[in-house]
């Protein structure tokens, strides 16, 4: 039987297809201010007669991304931070959250580390401390110290724990009768089912590594040991940008844009997220839902 909507639960949909639609234009706008600024002359964009269309298109914008070396260096640090990150902290989640969404009966010790957990969500040693223990250390200047510091993330964790506490429990009771042991459970049978969560804070892990850009401007002396985002920002903020490039780039901005050229990198920089995101996204949602609530 088909239900019949009442007048106000239509106007409730129609006002949030509204609302939605709205806020999705305000994502979406931006975006194509900056591609239209990327494809537009240096005249057009240093006037500020582009809004959403190219004007005078034009490919000198990417043709000074593509041959800008420092651009494509903090583009390859990210690549690598990506590959290196995501599986150490998806790992760590992984190896974390399993004993954590035991019975207090089988973990006797896990309330003490679920507080220890949650304490460090609501206090932090600060960003000072961070730095003087990954300098004592030795990661300065090296990729360790853009994916150590933050490679247990409690928030991931905790997702992870509620995930697994409404798996049903004969599946493990089941591989403990046929010998298997905590590393079999986990990686053989827990894992492959919980590809929804586990897809999931991998999306999360992504756009953090790839968007992150704080960490390499105070973790990193040398400007081609910054990460894509940390380049971008100096690009952007930095007034003198002939820091950031060689004097034959310097000589080509100087026939160009800078607006149009920030704007190409920019875009460029945001591809791979593009890339990415659409072969993760049927798992997002529901990954996000699945034991949240308790049958």
């Amino acid at each position: 039987m088909v239900e019949e909507k009442s007048t106000g639960r239509k106007i409730f949909i129609w006002l949030n297809v509204l609302f939605l639609s709205a806020f999705a234009l305000l994502c979406i706008v931006p975006l194509v201010h900056v591609l239209a600024l990327s494809f537009s002359s240096s005249a057009a964009a240093g006037s500020g007669r582009v809004r959403l269309l190219p004007v005078e298109f034009t490919l000198k914008a990417y043709e000074f991304a593509m041959d800008n070396v420092h651009f494509w260096n903090s583009f390859r640090v990210s690549i690598e931070r990506v590959l290196i990150g995501l599986p150490v902290e998806l790992g760590l989640t992984l190896i974390t959250a399993y004993p954590l969404s035991r019975q207090n009966k089988d973990f006797k010790q896990r309330t003490i580390y679920v507080w220890f957990l949650f304490i460090s969500i609501l206090f932090s040693g600060g960003t000072i401390s961070t730095y003087m223990v990954v300098k004592s250390t030795g990661l300065i200047d090296t990729i360790a110290a853009l994916i150590v510091p933050g490679a247990v993330n409690v928030f991931n964790i905790i997702l992870m724990i509620n995930f697994f506490r409404n798996l049903p429990r004969e599946l493990e009771e089941a591989a403990f009768i046929d010998g298997a042991g905590h590393f079999r459970i986990l990686f053989g049978i827990i894992a492959p089912v919980s590809m929804p969560s586990i897809a999931t804070i991998a999306v999360f892990i992504l756009v953090k590594h790839w968007n992150s850009w704080f960490d390499g401007m105070i973790y990193m002396n040398n400007v081609s040991n910054f990460p894509l985002q940390s380049y971008l920002q100096s690009l952007v903020i930095q007034r003198d940008t002939n820091l950031l490039m060689t004097r034959e780039e310097a000589e080509l901005l100087a026939l160009i844009s800078e607006r149009t050229t920030k704007s190409a990198q920019v875009f460029i920089a945001i591809l791979p997220i593009f890339a990415v995101y659409p072969f993760l996204q049927r798992y997002f949602v529901s990954g996000m839902v699945i034991g949240s609530v308790k049958e």
